[in-house]
């Protein structure tokens, strides 16, 4: 019997959280960064005396040359990685909690609209590992995590096919349920491979069972290639036609009719969602929601997808209603706003200064004066409204990715207000 391992690296293992036929987990402290990763540990006896230690090998050298690349919100991010003599290994951001298998037995199912977000937010996550890239290749329940509610983080990129370098296509890679027929043919693959087993979890998720039901792999594969599902709404009732659409064309079988873009299949999801939850009620805005309001607000356009997920989590949103004053003359400003919808009118002394369409900002001059914060006019809503609450203090323990996005977007409005103050001025 091996002696438990105390030490990886540079850091200790409090615990170990499972292994497999080639590699094990632990949960080690980072002591140089102050936070609990997690450590997957390869041992070279192990790939020597596995059948499959080779191509094992190549699977731990692609998830280990990605550490440092996918940095979003919805990945696992991989810190470091190491490759010895002895045992090899990567180091993780490590989530606790489960994975989306619990969520796909038939009396845990998830609310519809949670499902959505969910995949809604997988699709993001994939359309960014795309961009740069990186064909995920083997989507599953197991290898999405959940954090809490509808946060998640996709996993397990050993099996990422790379479109830079010299990579060569291996086959036979990744799990014959959620396989595309383009994977099973061994035909050439791009991100439309994993587009297919989104939908073919979205499925799952709903319906509480896999699309196609085969008692081998050669019978799954033959279904996945020559049988058309069943819809979703004919095993779970509720789901409505505009979902049974989305799952049907993410899981076509020809590549002209399946989802072409990323970027086409989170539309139709976000719309989804919103065609259940009318705009103009006054509720809780889900993430899903406020990721797509944020895309087509003129203040994000620059935000890179990583950075709108950030200020999704660092911000409040509140419906608003008409002629509620939102910003008082000489309060402490300690916040700023960015309009999602509605208008607001900014006041000073009962004299209209301004009125603030969708997009636009108010409140940041007392977030950029620091000194002397103060409110310098009233800013009052003129019907129900949609208003972004960026709390200065959260912005300061932002990313500094985040901040110098900021930065940016208030140092252009102060140079359109400027450009136009001058105009005004040369026409008097």
């Amino acid at each position: 019997m091996t002696e438990p391992l105390q030490r990886i690296g540079k850091y200790e293992v409090k615990k170990k959280l499972g292994e497999g036929a080639t590699s094990e987990v632990y949960l080690c402290d980072d002591p140089f960064n102050n936070r609990e990763v997690a450590v997957k540990v390869v041992f070279e006896d192990r790939l020597q005396q596995s059948d499959d230690g080779r191509l094992t090998r190549k699977l731990f050298i692609t998830e280990a040359s990605l550490a440092g690349k996918l940095n979003h919100p919805h990945i696992v991010q991989i810190f470091d990685a190491v490759v010895g003599d002895d045992l090899s290994y990567i180091v993780m951001e490590y989530v606790p909690g489960g994975t989306l298998e619990h969520f796909c037995n038939k009396d845990e199912l998830l609310p519809i609209d949670k499902i959505v977000e969910i995949i809604f937010k997988c699709s993001r996550a994939l359309d960014f590992a795309h961009s740069l890239g990186v064909t995920h290749r083997d989507i599953k329940p197991a290898n999405i995590l959940v954090i809490d509610d509808t946060d998640i983080k996709i996993s397990d990129f050993g099996a990422a096919l790379m479109s830079t370098g010299d990579q060569t296509q291996v086959s036979g890679i990744g799990s014959p349920a959620y396989m595309s027929p383009q994977q099973i043919k061994d035909h050439p693959l791009d991100h439309r491979t994993d587009i297919y087993s989104l939908g073919v979890v979205m499925f799952q998720l709903l319906t509480g069972q896999l699309p196609f039901q085969a008692s081998n792999n050669y019978s799954m594969m033959y279904q996945i290639t020559n049988v058309e599902p069943p819809l979703a709404s004919s095993i779970r009732k509720e789901v409505p036609l505009v979902v049974d659409k989305i799952v049907r064309k993410a899981m076509q079988k020809d590549l002209d009719w399946r989802y072409e873009t990323w970027d086409e299949f989170s539309h139709d999801l976000a719309d989804a969602f919103c065609d259940q939850h009318p705009s103009n009620e006054a509720r809780e805005v889900a993430d899903s929601e406020k990721f797509s309001i944020m895309r087509d607000l003129a203040f994000f356009e620059k935000f890179s997808d990583a950075q709108l997920w950030e200020v999704i989590r660092i911000s409040t949103w509140d419906w608003v209603p008409a002629e509620h004053l939102i910003m008082r003359d000489g309060d402490e400003g300690n916040f700023f706003c960015v309009l999602a919808q509605g208008e607001v009118k900014v006041t000073k002394r009962k004299k209209l200064l301004n009125v603030l369409s969708p997009g636009e900002c108010f409140g940041e001059m007392a977030y950029l004066a620091r000194v002397g914060n103060e409110r310098s006019a009233d800013v009052s809503t003129m019907g129900n409204s949609l208003v972004i609450r960026i709390p200065t203090e959260a912005l300061d323990a932002a990313s500094d990715s985040c901040r110098h996005r900021f930065d940016k977007a208030f140092m252009e409005i102060l140079v359109e207000r400027l450009a136009l103050a001058n105009t005004r001025l040369t026409a008097v």
